[in-house]
């Protein structure tokens, strides 16, 4: 999940259980996602601050990702966790559990409040560049660490949070609430979409930095629901407008057999990646087109690369061997995967099941499964007898019934499959062994039980609002790489600091610099921008575009217009060595107010590091 987390496998302290719990596996399978589904809910309100008792010093509002500290460090708020966590949290709202209103309320205050927070990724104002920035300290200040950088779902994911919570509000005669308090956040997050969905970024697990699947199907959705709340609030969406171009480069990741999860990167992977399950349940809509070009999960290119992407696993894991075809398997982030040993997960294999339900509820709500030559192969495992044409809901026995109860027991066996590997006290770490099935990395992970509750409300047949997938705007002929210019503005009424700013002009810094892994390249300065010579509060530079034959280093960030600086590169050194300074300073004076874009292309000079060995 974290790139740059300890490369060292931690075992949770439930080391000690067998790897499959005897108790939860005498249960039966609905007993145990009821027993499950409390647990989990629990899980998540207990590293939720100010009051989540694993998750002291936590402030109000900040889901934090795993108590754990240390291999891996998880004691962090991740804006994308967070945004799908408390996504699941405003659907349990509407579905009838009032008592989490107040999270919902501390979540709105802390979002507006850490939108301003300046961090590596950038300042709030003027171009909104800090909301890409992945994560924060748990009680919202600035995390200044080497990471990947920036990350362009969580604005996304935290507008469709909110937008889904300001329509129940609208819904229930609270429509200023909805305008003059978190419409400022939404709008601050849907500029930032509508200005960088064309420009490329990490992945939800922090490793590639290209375009992708997860991030981009999720943009879209921000922006075209979006659209229909600011129609609904009389207000204006700066942004919303790049929904359509954002909807046709989705269709690029269809490569004609699978979604390919990551575009405009040469890593040697497949593409095939657990993100393509994640994005089609994070934009399910009940009322969907099984044709829709939003991949939803009942869509044939979606089914496709569902059996694509779990026959990998098939043979990935010694927990999945001899399991047949129409039943389901561990399933983890890719088969390449070497995070951690490169383990199933917990949150991707409940995924899976959600996944499943909600087709077979968009196929139902539907009264009709078209099966063509695209989704063939995925029928062909679960009902021998499909062939290429259109099923029509009927009685108990007819075809579509029978598919129906297939892919439900298909759904139902990926349950089984965590319900075996879940230790008999139902905390839920982020891995498990693949020979074993014993939990590992990072403890309590909240993701993985906010995924447990979204799979055990789509079982039970609770499914959110429509976001309205049937009015969205078509893509065009042809895509277009634009953007709009986003508009940023504090949401003061939420509680954010009325943050201001003087002309700042954009400098990125390029440097050539040869290191070794574990070692990372900071730039500090004279001006407050820079640190103020403050190593703390230096700038990290990013690695993505490092390759043997250029050691880049670089860094897109803003200074103030018409003054001078001072500044030099550091090495931030490994196991604990001092940081390595260059023997240069170097000067900079920024252009005035008004001026274009300045890239300074440096090459180290001075000592190097070496590796401490840790």
């Amino acid at each position: 999940m974290r790139l740059y987390g300890s490369s060292f496998p931690f075992i949770s302290a439930l080391l000690s259980l067998t790897a499959a719990s005897p108790v939860l596996e005498s249960r039966d399978l609905n007993s145990y996602v009821a027993t499950e589904r409390a647990i989990a809910l629990q899980g998540v309100k207990d590293n939720i601050g100010p009051d989540g008792k694993k998750v002291p010093g936590a402030g109000a509002g900040y889901v934090v990702a795993s108590p754990s500290r240390v291999d891996p460090p998880y004691f962090y708020t991740w804006t994308r966790d967070s945004a799908l966590t408390m996504k699941m949290i405003v659907d349990e709202f509407i579905f009838g559990k009032t008592e989490l209103q107040s999270y919902i309320e501390d979540y709105i205050h802390a979002q507006a409040v850490l939108q301003t927070v300046a961090n590596p990724s950038g300042t709030f104002l003027p171009a909104g560049l800090g909301l890409g920035e992945p994560k924060y300290q748990v009680d919202g200040s600035r995390f200044n660490g080497a990471w990947g950088r920036p990350q362009r779902d969580g604005p996304a994911l935290r507008a469709i949070a909110l937008i889904t919570y300001s329509n129940y509000l609208i819904k229930n005669g609270q429509s200023k609430k909805a305008k003059e308090i978190i419409w400022p956040i939404i709008s601050n997050d849907l500029s930032y979409v509508g200005q960088y969905w064309n420009s490329t970024g990490f992945d939800l697990w922090e490793e590639v930095q290209g375009s992708s699947f997860f991030t981009v199907q999720n943009q879209h959705r921000a922006l075209a629901e979006g659209a229909q709340l600011a129609k609904s609030l009389r207000v204006t969406c700066t942004g919303c407008d790049q929904a359509p171009e954002v909807l046709c480069f989705l269709q690029s990741f269809w490569n004609g057999k699978y979604i390919v999860s990551n575009i405009n990167v040469n890593n040697g992977r497949t593409g095939l990646d657990g993100n393509s399950i994640l994005g089609p349940i994070a934009v399910f809509d009940i009322d969907a087109y099984c044709d829709s070009p939003t991949f939803q999960p009942c869509n044939s290119k979606s089914l496709a690369n569902f059996k694509a992407l779990i026959d990998t696993f098939r043979a990935a894991y010694t927990i999945n061997a001899g399991i047949p075809k129409n039943k389901g398997v561990a399933v983890g982030r890719y088969t390449e995967d070497t995070y951690q040993g490169g383990h199933p997960w917990y949150l991707i294999t409940t995924a899976a099941a959600e996944f499943l339900y909600d087709a077979v509820a968009q196929w139902k709500a539907r009264h009709v499964l078209y099966v063509d030559s695209t989704s063939l192969s995925f029928f062909q495992d679960l009902y021998p007898d499909v062939t290429i044409r259109q099923y029509n809901s009927g009685n108990a026995n007819s075809p579509f019934a029978k598919i129906m109860d297939a892919v439900t027991a298909y759904a139902d066996s990926f349950v089984a499959i965590a319900q075996k590997y879940t230790p008999a006290d139902g905390a839920l770490a982020e891995q498990f062994n693949r020979d074993t099935g014993v939990p590992l990395s990072a403890a309590d992970l909240t993701w993985s039980y906010a995924a447990f509750v979204s799979m055990a409300e789509r079982r039970a047949g609770q499914f959110p609002p429509s976001w309205g997938s049937r009015q969205i705007t078509p893509s065009p002929a042809t895509c277009a790489g634009t953007s709009t210019p986003g508009l940023y503005i504090p949401a003061t009424a939420a509680g954010a600091p009325n943050v201001t700013t003087s002309c700042q002009i954009n400098i990125v810094f390029n440097v050539n610099a040869t290191t070794y892994f574990g070692e990372n390249i900071y730039v500090v300065g004279s001006s407050p921008d820079l640190g103020s010579w403050d190593l703390g509060n230096a700038i990290p530079l990013g690695a993505g575009g490092y390759s043997d034959q250029r050691p880049l280093w670089s860094v897109s960030t803003y200074l103030t217009a018409g003054v001078a600086v001072e500044y030099q590169y550091v090495r931030e050194e490994n196991c604990g060595q001092s940081p390595v300074y260059e023997s240069v300073n170097r000067t900079l004076v920024v252009p005035a107010c008004g001026s274009a874009m300045v890239t300074r292309e440096d090459a180290w000079v001075g000592p190097v590091g070496s590796s401490g060995g840790c």
